[in-house]
């Protein structure tokens, strides 16, 4: 039979072959000690194996039992005291069989009554998995074959494993083997409470000293009501940690488990038969000792502290420090005050669709009052702000206030206080919610702002104080919002209070260094101080300031409200905005029929509030006059002439202004949008607007002249005129310029051909702006005269000299003081210098039209310069006889006179030379002998420089040869080489005008 028992399988064993195998063995050393060796995780047959084997070690029990009764006997009648150990030791010693079978029976008794455990723990888990089934399980104990065995190793709870659809997180055998401690940990962690539960209440004394250690293992997320049985309590009789009752499976400790047998077995451990039972074991300070109130509260506050840190379950935080409360546990209501709190911002308030928020005690202890405000509502919509205020804000305030009073600091403002920080500092739309919330009408119990006075200086706060450009519905709805004061008359402030304080405010709310943008939070100081009046009065701008802020914004203009009361004093900053109102609009690609500039002028003189300051209108400092001004300047600008026709005309014109008012409009934006363009053509783009601006209003001389000024703007731009090398000339920089004829003058240099078109040069000077100047026509003629003179074309430098010729004769003839008159004066040295300059050119061919032109040089020339002209009058008299000597010699040797030399003799200086005796005898000088000498062209060369020196115009030409041969002094002035003056005059003075009044030097 022992040969089948060692050669069965642990799995295979049955109850049968516990019975009919092992119990047929005689040897009860042997059988107790392979009833120890099996370890099988089948519930039946292990309690069959250990039932089997403490049943074999009841004789040595009896055996033990008799050697203590002799020895007890003896000690009797000799009267000796002699210790129950003694006589078991030495029977132990004596007989080392009967030790270890006492050895093998504690361990077969340890066993059973954790097996016992295991079955109830067992049943526990098959009630959690299946609670149907529990009937059946207690039945199944009814029927239990070993209920009758032996009473002192106590009543079998074992059932068959198989029944539980869970089996328990540990196996029997490891259960069997384990240490307790280590055991209980194991279920302590996997939540297994109601076993746990069992382990404590049979295994009482084992456990106790490790409770905490074991207690700790439970996860921080076990909601505490499943550990209500197994979380320290404290005992109202006592003050001190209730103690589990324990009830263990036998009330007695068998004869093997008594300690003075457990002595005796210890001194004989080497001889003890060797168990392998599991090497698992915890490691914990044993706590036997009952603990006090205080250790027991901390306990709690860790494991709070813990649950809340690691898992973020306020909920079991809370539910844990109220089991804690129930049972008796000390200081804990402020931290439940604490948890309550923060389970409902965790819990009941909004959250965002991301919820990233790690929330512990920590960080909620370290948050100030006004954060966790925040915190409630950082996620609550406009429409659900007011409840999410009434369900969780003011309860938190409620607590503050009862906190401080508590703390001997009472503080009955701090629920309003802290509040009403938090409407100033949230957005529009939230603190429109709260006002909605807060009406007069609702019932005081319902409103959140009670006070209606509260209510007026918040709203101005958070308006004035908003820096919004859009939410003019938003702050509408606030305003609409506020009470309704009827004031009285003797309480009504006058109209100079009324001003002081818009002006007081207005200077409050300007940006300084010290204070560079005003908060709401800054503004309520200002109105917390204001009367009743004060306030209604302040609401009744307000109401204003809000009807003119949604005019600013309908024409896309906003401003901020405190803008409103920055400018209720400034002229300037109204008029800007005016400007910027009627521009902006005017941009708008609305803006196309005429009722919308109507209204937008209605708008604009709405704002100023008809001439009434008390108004207090966004322009109220503008006299409508003006701001009907502005509005037909953005008008004009935006380029909607037609509709500023019709606007003006009619017997019903909507805009009331003068026609010099209209005039001066008109020729500003015109030059406004001549400056602003970027080309001078007028047929498109800015250019083309600043010309048919100038069409709307009736035609006047002014007018007249600025379309004449931008006909010449496009003629200089499409003869290429350069500012510089590659830039074209710039409208602006037309206008700038100073002297205009400079305008004619780059004309002329910059094309070859311009001089050709007489007329359309003259024109281009009269559009300039002197069209009744003769002195800047005798200029432009003398610019052409000297363009013709440079490309050699003398018949048209002929012409525009005499032009000019006649020009000044008309000047000189209409000026009563002839020559003492400034432009008269100015005129003729331009006149002569420019004939003389022609008639002096060896390269012109005609004679007599040169002595025609020397001829009005000395006319118009002053005295001072006879010499000079008379120079030149001399080498042409020499030309001539040459001329005519030339004829004499070709008659004489029957040669045919050439044509050139015929037209010089023909018209040779004879014919004006009467005209030049008599203009001499008028100044009574003889001609000079000098003239007839060598130097006279010397000398010519040194009067011209005089000359030219004062020359009032000059045309950007090429430098002449003669040019090249000028050299500037120190002073600036220019000098002559003299010494190929007299070889090259010819060549020199044939380069015309442009020398004399003062070519490029470029």
């Amino acid at each position: 039979m022992a040969e089948q028992w060692i050669q069965l399988e642990d799995d295979l064993i049955t109850t049968e072959d516990v019975q009919n195998l092992l119990g047929q063995v005689s040897d009860d050393y042997w059988i107790a000690a392979a009833c120890v060796d099996r370890v099988v995780n089948n519930t039946a047959v292990q309690n069959s194996l250990l039932r089997l084997g403490i049943a074999r070690t009841e004789k040595v029990v009896d055996r033990c039992k008799d050697i203590i009764a002799l020895c007890s006997s003896s000690q009797t009648n000799d009267q000796e005291e002699i210790s129950p150990g003694g006589p078991l030791l030495s029977h132990f010693t004596n007989t080392p069989a009967d030790a270890q079978l006492c050895y093998l029976r504690s361990v077969l008794l340890r066993r059973l009554d954790r097996l016992n455990t295991y079955v109830d723990m067992e049943a526990e888990f098959a009630k959690g998995e299946e609670g149907d089934k529990v009937d059946e399980v207690m039945d199944e104990w009814e029927d239990d074959p070993w209920a009758d065995g032996n009473d002192t190793a106590g009543s079998s709870k074992a059932t068959p494993s198989s029944k539980s659809t869970e089996p328990p997180p540990i196996s029997l055998a490891e259960f069997l083997q384990n240490d307790l401690v280590w055991s209980a940990c194991e279920l302590a962690s996997l939540s297994a409470v109601q076993a746990l539960q069992i382990l404590f209440n049979k295994h009482s004394e084992a456990l106790w000293p490790a409770r905490f250690r074991i207690l700790q293992c439970i996860p921080d997320y076990t909601y505490p009501s499943i550990c209500r049985d197994i979380f320290p309590a404290l005992d109202s009789t006592t003050n001190m940690e209730a103690q589990e009752s324990s009830e263990p499976w036998r009330q007695q400790l068998d004869f093997v488990e008594l300690t003075e047998t457990q002595d005796a077995l210890k001194q004989l451990e080497g001889s003890l038969p060797s168990i392998t039972d599991s090497a698992k074991m915890v490691r914990y300070e044993p706590c036997r000792e009952l603990l006090p109130p205080e250790e027991l509260s901390t306990w709690y506050k860790n494991r709070v502290s813990s649950v809340v840190s690691l898992t973020g379950m306020i909920d079991v935080a809370l539910a844990l420090v109220q089991h804690g409360a129930a049972q008796g546990i000390p200081s804990l209501d402020e931290l439940g005050e604490e948890l309550s709190l923060l389970s409902r911002l965790v819990y009941d308030a909004s959250q965002g669709s991301d919820i990233q928020d790690d929330w512990t005690l920590v960080r909620w202890s370290s948050m100030d009052p006004m954060a966790v405000v925040k915190a409630y509502l950082a996620h609550s919509p406009p429409t659900s702000l007011p409840r999410d205020i009434s369900r969780l804000v003011m309860p938190y305030l409620y607590v503050l206030e009862a906190r401080a009073e508590r703390a001997g600091q009472p503080d009955p403002s701090l629920p309003t206080r802290l509040l009403h920080d938090y409407i100033l500092d949230t957005s529009l739309d939230n603190a429109a919610a709260i006002f909605e919330a807060s009406k007069p009408t609702l019932p005081a119990a319902q409103r959140i702002i009670k006070n209606d006075e509260d209510m007026a200086r918040l709203a101005l706060a958070c308006l004035y104080g908003s820096t919004s450009l859009d939410e003019w519905a938003t702050m509408s709805s606030i305003f609409e919002c506020l009470p309704a004061w009827e004031i009285s008359k003797d309480a009504d402030l006058d109209e100079d209070t009324a001003d002081t304080t818009v002006a007081s405010l207005g200077a409050f709310v300007t940006p300084s260094t010290n204070q560079p943008q005003v908060t709401a939070k800054d503004l309520i100081v200002f109105f917390k101080p204001l009367p009743f009046a004060s306030l209604s009065q302040a609401l009744d701008i307000l109401d204003v300031h809000l009807e003119s802020g949604e005019i600013l914004a309908r024409w896309g203009v906003p401003a901020p409200l405190r803008w409103f009361l920055q400018s209720s004093e400034d002229i300037q900053e109204q008029r800007k905005w005016a400007n910027r109102m009627a521009r902006k609009a005017g941009g708008k690609d609305r803006m196309d029929g005429i009722e919308d500039w109507e209204w937008l002028l209605k708008d604009m003189l709405k704002l100023t509030g008809g001439g009434d300051l008390s108004a207090r209108g966004a322009l109220c400092l503008l006299s409508s006059e003006e701001v009907t001004t502005t509005f037909l300047s953005g008008l004009l600008t935006s380029g909607n002439f037609a509709i500023a026709k019709k606007m003006l005309s009619g017997t019903h014109s909507k805009i009331s202004l003068s026609l010099e008012q209209i005039e001066s409009v008109a020729l500003t934006c015109s030059r406004e949008l001549y400056d602003n363009s970027s080309s001078g053509n007028y047929k498109f783009g800015d250019m083309k607007l600043a010309y048919e601006c100038l069409d709307v209003p009736q035609s006047t001389p002014a007018l007249t002249k600025e379309k004449e000024f931008i006909e010449a703007t496009s003629r200089i731009s499409s003869f290429n005129v350069f500012s510089s090398p590659g830039t074209p000339i710039s409208p602006i920089e037309i206008r700038l310029t100073k002297d205009r004829l400079s305008l004619v003058s780059q004309v002329l240099s910059s094309n070859s051909d311009a001089y050709k078109h007489t007329e359309v040069i003259l024109e281009l000077c009269y559009k300039l702006g002197y069209r009744e100047d003769s002195v800047a026509e005798v200029k432009v003629l003398a610019m052409l005269a000297d363009a013709a003179l440079q490309a050699e074309d003398f018949t048209r430098a002929y012409e525009n000299s005499e032009r000019m010729v006649q020009t000044v004769a008309s000047l000189r003839n209409s000026s009563p003081l002839e020559l003492d008159d400034e432009k008269a004066r100015e005129a003729s040295e331009v006149c002569w210098i420019a004939c003389f300059q022609l008639g002096r050119q060896s390269e012109f061919d005609d004679l007599s039209k040169r002595a025609t032109l020397l001829g009005h040089a000395v006319e118009l020339c002053p005295p001072e310069k006879i010499h000079d002209v008379l120079t030149a009058w001399r080498k042409l008299e020499k030309e001539d006889i040459e001329a005519r000597e030339e004829k004499l010699r070709q008659r004489q040797n029957g040669q045919q006179l050439g044509p050139v030399a015929a037209r010089k003799i023909e018209s040779g200086p004879s014919n004006v030379a009467s005209s030049l005796r008599a203009r001499l005898q008028d100044f009574h000088m003889p001609s000079p002998p000098l003239l007839s000498t060598p130097d006279a062209a010397a000398l010519a060369s040194r009067t011209f420089k005089s000359v030219t020196s004062n020359f009032p115009f000059s045309v950007h030409r090429p430098r002449s040869e003669m040019d090249e041969r000028i050299s500037t002094r120190s002073d600036g002035s220019r000098r002559t080489d003299l010494d190929e003056v007299s070889s090259q005059a010819s060549r020199v003075l044939s380069k015309g005008i442009g020398w004399l009044i003062g070519a490029d030097e470029q």
